[in-house]
């Protein structure tokens, strides 16, 4: 390594977030970077520590010891080169990406891990800005058609990989632009656009066909499809929310989060909503049930459009604050995790179990809870029991945060004819392939909805596997 002591005499610095009194008032990035010479410590600080458990933790098998030591060194090139290898948009994972490689980093033992999240970012925006990331098209061309359904990350990282073997790629998107949840699902304060528009440009300069505004199963028959294309690969996501099966969930002012979130984008992408479809936060009490991103994403919005409150409530226990004995390093950390949005003015509350919706005039103007606990059954298994008395909390718009299910069935699946596991998510072998012939799977999908990085290396696993079928075929 660089510097074989430099997690002793450099300590961990962050970036840090905008002042509060600053960025609630836009939908600019929220994060902040440090300087060149800062982030170079940051990268000395990677140590020698033998078993590299932070690429074990990486679903993508990022070479982290490797790009942090090229990054310290000043080597821009290959710091990106090592970065690229294993992802196709290290900018976008660098944004959003949770991390499970800083909270396995040797260092997070004593909870300093070297900033890897940051580091990355930062050596991609350098590489696009000195003129190092250019359009790399292939050189020969394998006359293979491959269609992927989807532009999100499995659908955007299957296409990459597939257009780079020499096979022509077109990617079929139902919304009016590429990026899937990357675009219209996660905000501007934590991923500006551009960055995705970024990438999208160079992918079309090196030969990726996009087509947007177009629902397969409604344009193209499945006959159609499997005689235009040599092989497809479903990477269509995991759409269907998780309801809220109560007493009042009809009533005006209960959305789900997503609808929320993506006209916002919308709005923010300079598209236009008549006032009586908008999805609006300004002066009302809002209360989010949910308690993960996607419950964080729609608090920070909700503060933007200057919401009177902003509460969010989750079924499940409060997490501690540091390990428990339960959940040793080097695994995910179950504690408690306090996003930016949070720490801008939000009531958070745990273990509370939504009875019904209470409205006024058609319209919902309080929550009914109650506090649950949690037990272990004599099987072992989780269970709820309602404690004490239920409880009203005001609110005038609920936003349903709460996951999701499956992948919408209706439609292109059902028309494909397509076989689905015990949780209805499309059903795959090893090999990504589903149960019709030249039809492949990934993603959320397959593999229900998850993390950004899961889904990248879920669309890589799913090209290898379609260039092996190309190639026999």
């Amino acid at each position: 390594m660089g510097d074989p002591k430099g997690f002793i005499s450099v300590r961990k610095k962050e970036g840090g977030y905008r002042p509060i009194s600053e960025r609630i008032y836009d939908f600019g990035e929220v994060e902040q970077t440090l300087n060149d010479e800062d982030r170079k410590l940051q990268a000395s600080r990677c140590m020698d520590c033998g078993v590299p458990f932070c690429h074990w933790a990486c679903p993508l098998g990022s070479k982290i010891p490797e790009w942090q030591d090229a990054l310290f060194r000043g080597y821009a090139d290959e710091a990106y080169a090592s970065l690229n290898s294993t992802n196709s948009f290290p900018e976008i994972t660098g944004r959003v990406c949770p991390a499970p490689c800083e909270k396995s980093c040797v260092l997070a033992i004593n909870e300093e891990s070297v900033s890897i999240r940051e580091n990355e970012c930062a050596t991609v925006e350098n590489a696009f800005k000195s003129g190092l990331i250019e359009a790399n098209p292939p050189q020969i061309r394998t006359g293979k058609k491959v269609a992927i359904i989807g532009s999100g990350p499995a659908g955007l990282s299957a296409a990459d990989l597939l257009n780079h073997a020499g096979h022509l790629v077109t990617v079929f998107e139902k919304s009016d632009a590429v990026g899937g949840l990357l675009r219209y699902g996660i905000p501007d304060f934590k991923l500006n656009k551009r960055v995705i528009d970024r990438r999208i440009d160079l992918f079309k300069e090196e030969g990726i066909l996009f087509k947007t505004g177009i629902c397969v199963g409604e344009v193209l028959t499945k006959e159609r499809l499997l005689n235009q294309f040599d092989a497809v690969v479903l990477a269509t996501g995991s759409g269907k929310p998780r309801t809220l099966d109560v007493e009042g969930n009809e009533l005006e002012g209960v959305h789900f989060a997503l609808d929320f979130l993506t006209q916002n984008n919308k709005i923010v992408a300079g598209q236009r909503f008549a006032e009586e479809e908008k999805i609006d936060a300004k002066g009302k009490h809002v209360l989010v049930i949910g308690g993960g991103d996607t419950g964080s994403d729609c608090v920070g919005t909700s503060i933007r459009q200057k919401a009177a409150s902003v509460t969010q409530i989750e079924i499940l226990p409060k997490p501690p604050e540091k390990r428990t004995g339960e959940n040793p390093w080097p695994y995910w950390p179950n504690v408690l995790r306090t996003s930016s949005s949070h720490l801008e003015g939000c009531e958070r509350k745990w273990s509370l179990r939504t009875k019904r919706v209470v409205g006024e005039k058609g319209s919902v103007k309080q929550l009914e809870v109650v506090e649950v606990e949690w037990f272990k059954n004599a099987s072992g298994q989780w269970q709820m029991k309602d404690i004490g008395k239920p409880q009203l909390l005001k609110a005038d718009l609920v936003l349903l945060a709460m996951g999701f299910t499956q992948p919408v069935h209706e439609g292109l699946l059902d028309e494909l004819g397509i076989a689905y596991d015990q949780r209805g998510n499309v059903k795959v072998n090893g090999q990504k392939q589903t149960s019709v012939d030249k039809i492949f799977a990934a993603g959320d999908v397959e593999q229900g909805a998850s993390l950004v990085v899961h889904a990248i290396q879920a669309g890589r696993l799913a090209a290898e596997n379609v260039h092996a079928f190309l190639n026999k075929a």
